[in-house]
Parts: C-alpha cells; structure tokens; sequence
C-alpha cells in the first residue's frame, strides 16, 4: 500500500515506519494520524511482522509535535473531538498493540512526537534527542495521553515540573528520569533499535501479547492488573507456542514459535 508521509520497510519480522515529513520535521497531521492507524492496523494483524520500529525521517526530529495551524482556529467541541480521535486512532492504538512497538527517537520529540514516543511500549533515544510537552505556552494542554503517560513513565512530580514548565529534556535528562530505555549515538540509534527488535523476535508472540496486555492493566483504572495476569497466564497453556516452547526446553533446542 502507497502512503503520501510514511515509508516502511519489513526485514526478519522487522517492520521499520518513518513518519516522513522532513520539512515539517514530522509533525503529525489528521492524514498522517490516519496514515499510522491503518499502517500499524495491518502490522498488527501481519502474521510475518513481529515488532515494529517507529521513528522519524532526517536527523533533526522523530516528530516535532502536532501541526498547530490544523487546529488553531478550533470551537471547544472541535478540540475534545480532536483529542478524542486521536487517541482512539493512533495514541492508545499502539499501546494496545498486541505487538511491540519501539520508539526510535532520532531528535526532537515534542507535544505530540513525545506523546506518540510515551504511546509506544519501549523507547530508545539518539544522544542529540531533545523532549518536552509545551503545550502550556500556546495556552492548551498535552491532549494525546501527555498528562497521563509521563507521570506513569517519570513520576508526578517529575511530570508536574515538566508540563508546567514547559521543560524540555536532552536525552541523558530523559534517561535519568526514566523515559526513555537507553540513550545511543545517532548514528547507531537505528542498529540498537533492531538489535532490540531481533532479540524480541525470539520469543513467543502469543506469549508477548499476553504481557502486554497484563502490563498494561496495571495502570487502568477499575482494572486488577493481578486478575489480569492470571487470566493471561492461563489462556497461554492452550497456544501452541506453550506447547512449543515447554517441547523445545525438554528437548534441549531452541523453540520455533508460529505465534498461535
């Protein structure tokens, strides 16, 4: 399928999504919002992708932020709609993925860039990254899941200082607060991000599914994250990569999982 702002790549279960508007240093627009959905929707159901890369194109941002001139001259409802659709299509979209999503932040992440980043299940970061929320200072707030991931991800505190303030953090700063997983040299930001991607690889899909989903029922609310787990837990003994995987450990061989 042919996308107007996004490339993708598929290698060894790999798929690689660049958001590629380079002039508007990524920033994310309602089509390229769209674009993501349908991109990751077809990922997601992919029996041949087992992670996916997302990160942006050209060295100076992973995405700059959301393209303000959209909304500018929005109604209230016309905000709340905006907000609502976005997480809805791309935002809680891809922390709910039944796969995983690495963030491959190759320069500036922010409003929406770090929200998208937040959104993903893990993040790694080139060491000339820079991340913030600035919301404040065009009068609005973070309304892509901001408020809530940061403080899962830093701490309310932390969270608190950075949207009030409209901070915004190089990339050992994000590392020592806990945002993103490992900070790297840009020219190897790409290369650490598979390795990671081929190490997941590995692993059981149905398996990694099911961690996702109990991971995130702990930060739900009305959801016992506990529960969750069991109820995960269980439902594996009845996949075949259960079978394959316990097969494999007696048979002393590395398992080959088909992810069902």
């Amino acid at each position: 399928m042919a996308y107007e702002n996004l490339l993708i790549t598929t290698e060894d279960a790999v798929m690689i999504i660049t958001i590629n508007r380079p002039a508007q240093l990524n920033a994310l627009n309602s089509p390229t919002i769209q674009e993501l959905n349908k991109a990751l929707s077809l990922a997601d159901v992919n029996p041949e992708v087992r992670v996916i890369i997302l990160t942006g194109s050209g060295e100076k941002a992973f995405v700059a932020g959301a393209d303000i001139k959209e909304f500018a001259d929005y109604s209230v409802e016309q905000g709340r709609l905006l907000s609502a659709l976005g997480h809805k299509l791309l935002f809680d979209f891809v922390e709910n993925m039944s796969k995983p999503v690495i963030a491959a932040v190759n320069g500036f992440a922010l409003g929406g860039g770090l929200e998208l980043a937040m959104s993903c299940h893990m993040r790694i970061a080139s060491d000339n990254a820079k991340m913030g929320l600035p919301e404040v200072t065009l009068g609005v707030i973070p309304g892509y899941g901001g408020t809530q991931r940061l403080a899962q991800l830093v701490g309310k505190g932390k969270a608190m200082e950075m949207i009030t303030s409209a901070a915004m953090l190089n990339a050992e700063q994000a590392l020592q607060w806990g945002l993103v997983n490992e900070v790297v040299p840009q020219a190897d930001l790409m290369t650490k991000a598979g390795e990671l991607a081929a190490k997941i690889c590995k692993n059981s899909p149905t398996a990694i599914g099911a961690a996702i989903r109990s991971v995130n029922a702990g930060f739900r609310d009305g959801v016992n994250g506990y529960n969750r787990e069991i109820n995960e837990f269980g439902r594996c003994f009845g996949t075949e990569d259960f079978r394959e995987g316990t097969t494999a450990f007696l048979e002393k061989r590395k398992p080959v999982f088909t992810g069902k």
